[in-house]
């Protein structure tokens, strides 16, 4: 398995993709692998750091290796888990974080980023949606014009815009996210872990219309999302055609 947990001291686990001849690009194992990471951390841990191997921190979802909404629901899961992990989750940011590495990143409560990392959600380049809580999400931490400038024309915001925007709290190579982590740890656990079920509970609630889920359905069963995978995998523009 290409995801590894290393201790950083005693109260702070390191998880790192390990994947650099697909840029850490995850599929289904992988989402399951880091799930199980975050949720499966010892008792004591007071921090965790999230990072990619080989200079890039996620390059999104590995296209031949998810087939279908099923993904997403795995997905989703592994990002719920990042927020609601009794600590602080830290996404150390370097290279490509697009896709699933944006939303991973995201669903982390703070994050560092190298000047010359990417962010991105490019969807609209494949014909997928993304779901509603990392829209969501996206908007509180990176401003609803950036959020839309990302989501709507596949825009993408390099490490020093992320930092400027507040998107990232910090600049620096990985192990800043490390010695950040440590100095947290040092902290008040009972605390953190407070105020972070306070922050989670300040988030607005999703909103109830079948209109999203059906949009969400309609994008992941498209015969776009097909035409999406295959034109990236021979290296071309895609030919949507909205159905």
């Amino acid at each position: 398995m290409t995801v590894h947990v290393t201790p950083a001291g005693d109260a702070v686990r390191v998880v790192t993709i390990d994947r650099p001849d697909r840029r850490n690009a995850i599929d289904a194992e992988h989402v399951e692998a880091l799930r199980e990471a975050v949720v499966d951390a010892p008792a004591g841990t007071r921090a965790l750091v999230l990072r990619g191997e080989a200079g890039h921190f996620c390059a999104g979802a590995d296209l031949k290796g998810f087939e279908g909404p099923e993904f997403a629901g795995l997905l989703r899961g592994l990002l719920h888990a990042l927020r609601d992990a009794p600590f602080p989750c830290l996404a150390a940011v370097e290279g490509a974080a697009l896709g699933a590495g944006t939303q991973l990143a995201i669903a982390c409560d703070l994050r560092t980023t190298t000047d010359d990392a990417t962010f991105g959600i490019p969807a609209a380049k494949l014909g997928l949606m993304v779901d509603p809580w990392t829209v969501q999400r996206l908007v509180a931490l990176a401003g609803s014009g950036t959020a839309r400038a990302m989501l709507l024309a596949a825009g993408t915001v390099s490490g020093a815009d992320a930092h400027r925007l507040g998107l990232a709290q910090r600049i620096g190579p990985p192990v800043t996210a490390l010695d950040w982590a440590a100095e947290i740890a040092g902290q008040a656990p009972l605390t953190i872990s407070g105020h972070k079920l306070v922050l989670n509970a300040l988030d607005a609630a999703l909103p109830v219309d079948p209109a999203l889920g059906a949009a969400f359905d309609r994008a992941w069963a498209s015969a776009d999302l097909q035409e999406g995978k295959v034109a990236f995998a021979e290296r071309r523009r895609p030919r949507f055609r909205g159905e």
